[in-house]
């Protein structure tokens, strides 16, 4: 169950991520009033997480997670560059995180 709320807490953080970008610094109402709403409901369920998580894992999931999916939709969506040095960086995170799972994240 912990897995799923963990899920639910990078899915909040990713739209909440995607609003800010629409938000346009805070100057549109609804992105803006979006972004805080997902932000809030990431940290409650990151929050809910902890309980049966270690934090330094779940947070490293969680903005690992957040980070390589965010970058993939910068670049598959809102035509962002895909250099080199941005996928490397990807991958490492994507790395990190198997390897604190493998190092005891259950």
């Amino acid at each position: 169950m912990m897995y799923v709320t963990l899920a639910a807490a990078i899915l909040a953080e990713i739209i909440g991520t995607m609003l800010l970008n629409q938000s346009d610094g805070f100057s549109r109402l609804w992105p803006s009033l979006g972004t805080v709403g997902c932000y809030l409901l990431a940290f409650a369920l990151l929050a809910q997480t902890l309980k049966s998580m270690e934090v330094g894992v779940a947070y490293a999931i969680w903005s690992g997670a957040g980070t390589a999916v965010v970058a993939a939709i910068g670049v598959l969506f809102l035509n962002e560059s895909a250099s080199p040095a941005k996928l490397l960086g990807v991958v490492l995170v994507i790395a990190g995180v198997t390897l604190l799972n493998l190092g005891g994240a259950h």
